[in-house]
């Protein structure tokens, strides 16, 4: 067991719910239903960690298949959060929200199965040595950068061009760069810190913590642009304010 990665797993889930509380505030904001469900999509990431990362004793297969599907469906939540900015259907309805968790259930359940037939081998078609487990490698590492990508591009246009803000890109760039620093930590400086430490602690640690901050970052970058007094476009190319 790792206690480190367990109890900053415990912190992210509890700063989650402060912000969740927060959000909750915004009455008037825009997509704050869609963005409530993403932290929550964040928090079940979080609990996963706890048995996954942290090494909690439990079937760590079957964590680990729902760790995954929930990473690539709250990523997915993200993408879609980024278009909820752009009024395409009016946000907080049944309709935007139904679409939003449908897809993303979707996600959670197609990473999750590929994810548990590959650690249990059922039918054989995704054999972890072989290359047929492609299609778990696009769900899992190509196609969550592809939702973040996204979404960044989506909320930096909508901030410069619409809104015609600059400050709120401090946040989005922060976010991205928290969240870099994080992967960097999980994928390149975790075998030196493994190897410092006797294994005691590893990359995954350093992770959590960046993209905790991420998140945050994510959080008051949201709430920036969603303040009662940003200007509105007209249908006349001017602004007014609400």
């Amino acid at each position: 067991m790792l206690p480190g990665s367990i109890l900053l797993s415990v912190l992210a889930i509890l700063v989650t719910l402060f912000l969740l509380w927060r959000s909750d505030k915004k009455k008037a904001a825009v997509g704050r239903r869609e963005f409530q469900i993403f932290l929550l999509g964040y928090i079940i990431v979080e609990i996963c960690e706890i048995f996954t990362v942290g090494g909690f004793p439990l079937d760590s297969k079957a964590f680990t298949a729902i760790h995954l599907g929930a990473i690539v469906a709250t990523l997915w939540i993200l993408l879609l959060n980024g278009v909820v900015g752009y009024q395409i259907l009016d946000d907080g309805t049944p309709l935007s929200l139904g679409l939003l968790v449908f897809s993303a259930l979707v996600f959670l359940v197609g990473t999750g199965y590929i994810a548990l037939d590959t650690g249990f081998n059922w039918t054989g078609q995704f054999d972890p040595v072989s290359t047929r487990n492609i299609g778990l490698y696009v769900l899992y590492q190509l196609f969550p950068l592809i939702c973040l990508a996204g979404f960044f591009v989506l909320e930096a246009i909508l901030v410069l061009r619409v809104l015609g803000e600059k400050k709120p890109m401090l946040y989005l760039f922060g976010a991205a760069l928290l969240f870099a620093i994080g992967q960097i930590f999980q994928y390149i400086i975790s075998v030196h810190i493994c190897t410092a430490t006797h294994g005691k602690v590893n990359g995954a640690l350093f992770e959590t913590l960046f993209t905790l901050l991420s998140v945050v970052a994510i959080w008051a970058f949201w709430s920036s642009i969603t303040e009662d007094d940003w200007p509105l476009p007209t249908a006349g190319g001017r602004t007014s304010y609400p």
